[in-house]
């Protein structure tokens, strides 16, 4: 990285598309905060959003939004593309990390045609999510040298991208995600009462956006296999009038509880509510709620993907349980003994928090520093 700007420290830039509380936010004010810290640097940090989706990101230190709504039409877009300069430029960052699909392709080519000097792009949604001209428009990008590294979450996410040209993949390296671990205080009932959930039932939750590829109707669907279970959703999103729908439709409305979008302490808690944690995620790069929950000590029930079957490994040894969970008969059965087998349940919890040992905080800002001032260039 070049020498920062006068006197100041390096300044830093992340921009992300919306500002919301989910897992590509949770590691942008995660690793911003510590690359903030004296110990991590001591870079002076900013946030851009391309535009605002609910107040969960208010909160970051030195945040800004582009818009305050998604552009709708030329001229929403015309604004935007002149506010998106104007704030690059006003900042003047050493560095700019982009993350998501459109947080890449957007603010990369601003923030080169701005003249920032080094351009870090995340590949942080999983391929699936991406539509087929926004994975072209990034190769284009890729290719033309708009970033200077590619980092990627997972060595599943890395072998997405292996048919690409050399010009691109060897940008590319592998940073896992390191996450704060979400401990609790509060005694499991103590936990549920904090969030209006019943107290003495067998009780699962997941914590995710509400979209459809993350396909929370599967785990609703259990409900007419598990009579006396009930589901716990934390988050929110476009899905969550279907999922209410769909939960009428199958008759367990009263079994279903939406707690909403909650920052990053208050995951611990509904973590310390919970029996057991749902991951039926159609995609993912990496899945950090669900090693989340996995490290906190809740058993996990998660989609056989490639990359689950990755990151829930200690050693070897899967620390969930994985199904097709498209298959709702298998998936409840898969819940069902999860929740009634203690020694299923205990082993699996005591695998899953050694996952802190694989993904820590400390390694992942090592790995974005090294990134930063450009030692893998040397």
């Amino acid at each position: 990285m070049t020498a920062s700007r006068g006197s100041r420290p390096p300044r830093i830039l992340f921009v992300q598309t919306q500002a919301e509380m989910a897992g590509a936010q949770e590691i942008s004010r995660l690793l911003g905060n510590e690359l903030a810290s004296a110990a991590g640097g001591g870079f002076e940090v900013h946030h851009l959003f391309l535009y605002r989706k609910t107040a969960g990101c208010d909160g970051f230190p030195n945040v800004q939004f582009v818009a305050r709504e998604r552009p709708r039409g030329p001229f929403d877009a015309m604004r935007f593309i002149g506010r998106l300069f104007a704030i690059i430029r006003r900042l003047r960052p050493d560095v700019v990390l982009t993350f998501q699909h459109y947080g890449n392709i957007v603010a990369a080519p601003a923030a080169r045609l701005v003249g920032v000097p080094r351009i870090i792009a995340n590949h942080v949604s999983a391929p699936a999510t991406i539509s087929g001209p926004v994975r072209f428009i990034d190769r284009l990008v890729g290719l033309a040298g708009f970033y200077d590294v590619i980092t990627v979450n997972s060595q599943a996410t890395r072998r997405d991208y292996q048919a690409y040209p050399s010009r691109y993949t060897r940008r590319i390296v592998h940073v896992p995600h390191g996450f704060s671990q979400r401990t609790s205080s509060l005694a499991k009932q103590d936990a549920r009462a904090r969030f209006g959930l019943p107290r003495d039932v067998p009780l699962m939750g997941t914590v995710a956006r509400l979209h459809p590829l993350k396909r929370i109707d599967l785990a609703v669907a259990t409900l007419t296999h598990l009579p006396t279970a009930h589901l716990a959703i934390a988050g929110q999103g476009p899905d969550l009038e279907r999922l209410r729908s769909i939960a009428r439709e199958h008759g367990v409305a009263e079994r279903v509880h939406f707690a909403g979008e909650m920052d990053a302490d208050a995951v611990g808690d509904f973590l310390a509510g919970l029996d057991l944690f749902v991951f039926p995620s159609e995609a993912e790069t990496f899945g950090l709620a669900a090693v989340e929950a996995a490290q906190a000590g809740v058993p996990v029930v998660a989609q056989d993907l490639p990359v689950l079957r990755e990151v829930l490994d200690v050693d070897g040894e899967p620390c969930a349980v994985f199904v097709d969970a498209s298959d709702t008969p298998a998936f409840a059965k898969a819940i069902s003994q999860v929740m009634e087998d203690a020694c299923i349940a205990e082993h699996l919890s005591t695998l899953g928090r050694r996952l802190s040992e694989r993904y820590s905080v400390g390694a992942m800002v090592d790995a974005y520093r090294a990134l930063i001032v450009g030692e893998e260039d040397r």
